[in-house]
């Protein structure tokens, strides 16, 4: 059968049927259905197959029939049990094809399978907004299909699951008592600021995620003029904003005090500064001030396992990066309330040159960058919450330099750039 063809019910998805068989059959079930659908006797039968998995996928890529059948049992048990009276008909149609009544009761297991999973989302729901109340208010806690299909994707427009839950905490201290329970309850758990991100790391994978957005981390402090910088105790213009923050403002608060944020990424109206960091971002003023990670003074995450994190950049050049010859960061851990410290500080110590390849404004290929915990990381390894950066001052005198090319040719002219 021609995969492009689709003939499963209610399939206006990116998915095709082929995946829409595999993901509920299996991929055996996909061959055995297009050898019955090539016989007039069983050809029905395949239809009607076709139009219980239909009922189960658009049920499975619909939030909001998913939040009724929740609701109403008394519906969800007729649906289950139209959906098992097809497959009998399926069954009674056979008349003893072995193939065809084994894709039967292939369809029988998935349908028992698609009625378990919805009856544990109902558990796992009540469940999860009994423990995150404990942590969080009530307001903060979204299953509904309006907040599932805002963060089904980011701006890749990839989709795979739905989340499960979405959580938009107040504070940042209520961060790691969230992480915390989500892992109590075996959530996967997903970072979220606005969603601006084109690789696709706010993409839901798995259907029991957990997506905490941090566009609530509003903090935007003042514009501190003589912050005296660890290491080298020289003193700088800085300012401290938490992970929620549009960075669009924090460029507008700097330039009020008549000085420069250096991190201009083209999502800087929408993007925000958890994202910022965690992807390294950089933008124009990066030929000169360099990316997210040479204008770091320090920042604060929670880990995977539910741990206070802060790393502070020691003896800052003001500058780019991997200029210095040796870059040291110091990492620190805090008990649960933040405050405490957990054991001694750890020295991460990066050679300058592992830090950015020469001639690039970041090395998009290197995620480890030395082990240094949440850069470049897209949230892998921690969850950011707020930060601290150096601001600049603008050269006395500017010029500006416009270059006009003519043709198609892109990369030559990207080259002469």
């Amino acid at each position: 059968m021609n995969t492009r063809i689709r003939e499963i019910p209610y399939n206006y998805t990116s998915f095709s049927d082929h995946e829409i068989v595999t993901r509920f059959l299996g991929e055996e079930m996909w061959g055995i259905l297009n050898s019955l659908r090539e016989k007039r006797r069983t050809g029905r039968s395949a239809r009607m197959l076709f139009d219980v998995l239909g009922d189960m996928w658009v049920i499975n890529r619909n939030p909001y029939i998913q939040d009724d059948l929740i609701a109403d049992q008394k519906r969800w048990k007729s649906l289950i049990n139209t959906l098992h009276e097809r497959l009998d008909q399926v069954v009674n149609r056979a008349k003893g094809n072995q193939s065809a009544l084994e894709l039967a009761d292939a369809g029988r297991r998935a349908v028992i399978k698609f009625e378990e999973d919805l009856s544990d989302c109902r558990q796992l729901r009540q469940k999860a907004k009994r423990y995150l109340e404990r942590v969080t208010a009530k307001d903060n806690i979204h299953f509904d299909g309006l907040m599932r299909v805002s963060h089904v994707t980011d701006a890749s427009d990839w989709r795979v699951e739905y989340p499960f839950v979405i959580i938009t905490p107040d504070t940042e201290a209520e961060v790691r008592d969230i992480v915390e329970v989500c892992i109590k309850l075996g959530l996967t758990i997903i970072p979220r600021g606005g969603g601006t991100g084109y690789t696709g790391s706010a993409v839901p994978l798995h259907t029991n995620t957990a997506i905490i957005n941090t566009e609530r981390l509003l903090e935007l402090g003042e514009v501190e003029i003589d912050t005296v910088l660890p290491g080298f105790n020289i003193k700088a213009p800085a300012i401290k904003v938490q992970a929620g923050v549009v960075t669009r403002r924090v460029a507008d608060s700097a330039y009020k005090a008549g000085l420069v944020f250096a991190v201009d990424p083209t999502s800087q109206d929408a993007s925000c500064i958890g994202g910022n960091i965690a992807m390294n971002a950089g933008g124009k003023k990066a030929v000169m001030w360099g990316t997210t990670l040479d204008n770091l003074i320090s920042w604060r995450m929670v880990t995977p396992d539910a741990k206070w994190l802060q790393v502070e950049r020691l003896d800052h050049n003001l500058g780019k990066i991997h200029l210095q010859d040796s870059v040291r960061f110091q990492v620190q851990r805090f008990e649960k309330d933040g405050l405490t410290t957990d054991g001694e500080a750890d020295i991460i110590e990066i050679p300058g040159s592992e830090l950015r390849r020469n001639g690039l404004g970041k090395d998009v290929t290197n995620k480890f960058l030395g082990g240094l915990p949440g850069i470049q990381k897209e949230g892998c390894d921690g969850l950011i919450t707020s930060a601290k950066f150096i601001l600049h001052r603008m050269p006395g005198n500017i010029r500006t330099v416009c270059l006009e090319f003519f043709g198609n040719d892109l990369k030559k002219a990207v080259s002469t750039i």
